[in-house]
């Protein structure tokens, strides 16, 4: 299917505007660990790698790497979550305020810990270090009713600071019932959703962006293919009733369905060798969102989103992308 022609000048354009947009991100805020380590030798002692430590790094992970993207690409950006009242939560606001991002809005649970999730690392000396086990602290009791609420307080209260708002959902339940339905009755302001279990739970929002297995698992597809992608993405559109919706499809880029009817592949930008999957997806709704925010059409927005992934996955680690580099991107692709 035949892309339609975009401007170079008016996708430099919105890049350009992207410092007006201001942007609220809801979400599930994760805390990322690396530990970079040396392997040295299989142990005696049972059949296992022995890692000799050689230091640690902490990045904002879930909805924070979405709040991290949504800064680096020079907009405003409203945080709202809960971090538990432990040594993971006061460590994730510091590395927020380091970023200069506020933390205003992100209440604090003594009774739930901090969503955190470990990344082993090991390599030689004359290697890249790849990871080897992932340890994940899941937080296990539900979020009172009450905290729901102050939640749902907070955002009324800086209503006025955002034009748009991104749901970052990676079913760690920061988006109750209460908050999703308050959330998607904002009709005067965008909505970008990314939900990895409960896509279909959002309705009537701007748009959605699933990845191609959370397509198939809203929908209970066992595959998708370049023919049967056409009527997946109608089908969710119709689902959810929102006016857009954008499925990443990883190597071969991008489809986007849109409620006029129309149907755009996007190919994949870059090579399809990639050094880490890990955020893409946090890159893009960033991307697509901001641009929508600063009058951006969804082809145009996507296509932004779409120069975003290809960058980010070039990276390790959950990343963030800069406008310069999808300024590169454009001119990389159009010559101009």
């Amino acid at each position: 299917m035949k892309q339609k022609e975009l401007d170079p000048l008016r996708l430099k354009e919105i890049v350009k505007n992207f410092n007006k947009a201001k942007v609220a991100v809801i979400g599930d805020i994760i805390l990322d660990k690396y530990v970079f380590s040396l392997a040295q030798r299989v142990s005696r002692e049972a059949p296992v790698l022995i890692l000799k430590y050689e230091g640690e790094e902490f990045k904002l992970g879930g909805a924070g790497n979405t709040v991290n993207n949504v800064r680096a690409l020079g907009a405003e950006v409203i945080p709202f979550g809960f971090i538990g009242d432990d040594e993971e939560g006061r460590g994730l606001v510091r590395l927020m305020e380091t970023l200069g991002i506020e933390t205003d809005n992100l209440i604090r649970l003594s009774y739930r810990r901090t969503i955190t999730k470990t990344r082993i690392l090991a390599g030689s000396h004359h290697t890249v270090k790849q990871q080897v086990l992932r340890i994940d602290v899941e937080p296990e009791e539900n979020i009172k009713e009450e905290d729901y609420r102050r939640l749902i307080d907070l955002i009324k209260k800086n209503m006025d600071r955002f034009d748009s708002i991104i749901v970052s959902d990676y079913g760690y339940k920061t988006v109750g019932d209460e908050v999703r339905e308050f959330i998607t009755g904002l009709k005067e302001k965008i909505i970008c959703v990314d939900s990895r279990y409960d896509v279909l739970k959002f309705k009537r929002v701007t748009a959605c962006t699933p990845n191609e297995p959370e397509t198939m698992q809203a929908l209970g597809l066992k595959n998708l293919d370049d023919n049967s992608i056409i009527d997946a993405g109608k089908k969710l559109l119709e689902l959810t009733g929102n006016r857009a919706v954008l499925i990443t499809r990883g190597k071969k880029g991008m489809a986007l369905f849109t409620d006029d009817g129309d149907v755009e592949f996007i190919d994949i930008y870059g090579t399809d060798q990639v050094a880490d999957v890990t955020g893409a997806g946090d890159t893009v709704i960033a991307i697509f969102t901001v641009a929508l925010t600063v009058g951006a059409d969804f082809l145009e927005a996507a296509k932004l989103a779409n120069y975003g992934g290809g960058i980010s996955v070039t990276k390790m680690g959950a990343a963030v992308v800069y406008p310069h580099e999808l300024v590169g991107a454009i001119e990389d692709e159009f010559g101009r």
